[in-house]
């Protein structure tokens, strides 16, 4: 009989990775709620990504740490770190961008990017030919290149609440992430997008996005199997007998046999 056996321990393992499996079907249909959430103006301008995998999820949490070290504010470290552990301890990340919030503004002159009654803060700090904005230059200085037309970005709400919902509607744990996000725009994950969101996705008897103790880190469940894993390797060796003559059994009483006697 052919069986399809599901368990989320130890991970990584033929049951672990079918239920891997049912997490990236759910996440595909969180990319279809996304993109047929209301736009502005009802134009098209999200794009999607889909990361799974033991190799493509540890190389988005190595970048998230590389930034905590290197990157973001003092005040943004743990988060990044902790964050980092979600990453690896997730079965799928959904990636959700906005490509027209800084190339195509709504040109509504709602003055949301700036405070000015019209579109005049975005097009002063931008290089633009009869309003058609020229991103060629792709360096930046801060970890989002703006301005951005909000009402644009604002639609990036939109598609990450339609997505979220479907991710409860189907019993996955989901977290929407700002650091994930810009560790995947580093990476090339979005290519295209001004601003990009990550969904973290895992489906466990705890939610491993809740609860989260301090020094998560270094605290975290794969730390502390490690660290078990050594106390066992090094408890072997203090007893430093040959097991062939010599077993620490309890020595039997006085006047009476053992059962194996």
């Amino acid at each position: 009989m052919t069986r399809i056996h599901i368990d989320e321990w130890p991970p990584y393992t033929p049951a672990d990775q079918a239920k891997k499996d049912n997490v990236l079907m759910v996440a595909k249909l969180m990319v279809n709620g996304a993109l047929t959430a209301p736009f502005t103006g009802g134009v098209p301008g999200h794009e999607a990504e889909i990361a799974h995998g033991k190799q493509e999820l540890e190389a988005i949490a190595r970048e998230m740490e590389r930034m905590a070290h290197k990157e973001v504010p003092a005040r943004l470290k743990k988060p990044f770190l902790y964050e980092a552990v979600m990453v690896r301890e997730s079965d799928a990340i959904v990636f959700l961008g906005n490509k027209r919030a800084h190339e195509t503004p709504m040109d509504a002159g709602c003055g949301l990017c700036g405070g000015e009654p019209n579109c005049a803060f975005f097009y002063e700090r931008t290089s633009h030919f009869n309003g058609i904005v020229d991103i060629t230059d792709r360096s930046k200085e801060t970890q989002i290149k703006g301005p951005l037309c909000v009402l644009r970005a604002h639609d990036l709400g939109f598609a990450t609440g339609s997505a979220l919902w479907l991710a409860a509607t189907h019993f996955v744990d989901a977290k929407p992430c700002y650091s994930t996000g810009l560790a995947g725009q580093n990476l090339g994950i979005c290519n295209d997008s001004a601003v990009v969101v990550a969904i973290l996705l895992a489906v466990a008897s705890k939610n491993p996005y809740a609860d989260i103790p301090p020094n998560y880190h270094l605290t975290n469940m794969a730390k502390q199997m490690d660290a078990l894993r050594k106390i066992a390797t090094i408890t072997r060796q203090i007893p430093n007998h040959p097991y062939h003559t010599y077993d620490p059994s309890p020595k039997k009483s006085k006047g009476k046999k053992s059962k194996e006697e």
